[in-house]
């Protein structure tokens, strides 16, 4: 158990905290790959051997200095690859990290179901059950010319060895890129597509506000969809062009929204977070000699006018989206 993925427990419009507890982490190793907004990889084989102790052991100590210092709680999950250390996340909770032993990859895969590996999209899976190969440990028993008849021979090959456990994944140390956050928390967890819609409209929205407000566009679009279980999908898109348009932000933030095909799931708050940030001056913008994008433009311009003079509640962020 070398890496761990550790997610901080961040307050909404809290994540200026990841610089600095990503900093913690990088105490320990300077291999830290940040997974904006809350979470990161970390590969400890140095540490382990410096420190003389293992992965779970200097879990515990990073969780108590992130409560000591910055009163944030975290959960912790640990394996031998970042593939099983972010499978083993999911089933953490605060106070306990859960670890996926060395050896023990195929028994800790074994029951779950096939969507639950990191890469299996929904048609995949979809495809993968109609055969009856719905668990991990079915499809590792599987002969691989089967896998690569049904999903093709790359994606065959790698889901047979991740099944098995094999993790082939790196931590690559990145940092945090500026950027600009909209979460929009549901006071229940919420089944309705439609109440999904409207807070990623009101959230892009926001962003498309406050990216014009500092003369900023951004070149990337996240979503980070959070679940009643506390688990969480992300999805990002580079845009065609760097825009702060609420439209176009409202557009691509729909487009991952339906490519996660999700039903019937409960959801526990959606963001959405502009990256890639870069001077709008800096930024060329493809004419469209479109009336109604015009006109939504030319909105727009009014709209941020009343909000430079009578306040951010002058205009309600999100409705003047298509």
């Amino acid at each position: 158990m070398t890496i761990l993925c550790v997610r901080f427990q961040l307050p909404p419009m809290y994540e200026a905290a990841l610089p600095e507890l990503l900093g913690l982490l990088e105490e320990f190793t300077p291999v830290v790959e940040a997974l904006p907004p809350d979470g990161a990889l970390a590969d400890l084989r140095g540490a382990e051997r410096y420190f003389g102790r293992d992965a779970v052991e200097l879990a515990s100590v990073i969780r108590v200095r992130a409560l000591a210092l910055y009163g944030v709680d975290c959960v912790i999950g640990a394996g031998p690859g970042p593939m099983l250390a972010r499978m083993a996340l999911r089933d953490a909770r605060p106070g306990l990290t859960r670890a996926v032993p060395g050896g023990g990859e195929r028994e800790f895969l074994a029951g779950r179901p096939v969507a639950a590996l990191p890469g299996v999209g929904t048609a995949t899976a979809r495809t993968l059950c109609e055969y009856g190969l719905d668990t991990l440990g079915r499809v590792a028993a599987a002969p691989l010319s089967t896998l690569q008849r049904l999903v093709g021979a790359k994606t065959g090959r790698e889901l047979h060895e991740r099944a098995q456990g094999v993790d082939r994944g790196r931590v690559v140390p990145n940092g945090v890129s500026r950027s600009l956050a909209a979460d929009r928390p549901f006071e229940r967890d919420e089944l309705d597509p439609g109440r999904h819609r409207r807070a990623l409209l009101s959230a892009a929205g926001e962003l498309g506000a406050r990216l014009r407000a500092v003369d900023k566009v951004c070149r990337t679009l996240t979503l980070t969809v959070r679940y009643a279980d506390r688990s969480g999908t992300t999805r990002s898109r580079t845009l065609k062009e760097p825009t702060a348009h609420s439209a176009a932000l409202t557009r691509a933030a729909y487009d991952m929204y339906e490519a996660l095909g999700l039903q019937r799931a409960r959801v526990r708050s959606l963001t959405l977070r502009a990256e890639g940030l870069t001077p709008a001056e800096q930024a060329s913008h493809q004419l469209t000699f479109d009336p109604v994008d015009e006109k939504v433009r030319r909105i727009e311009e009014v709209a941020d006018r009343a909000r430079a003079k009578f306040g951010p509640r002058a205009v309600m962020p999100g409705s003047l989206a298509a």
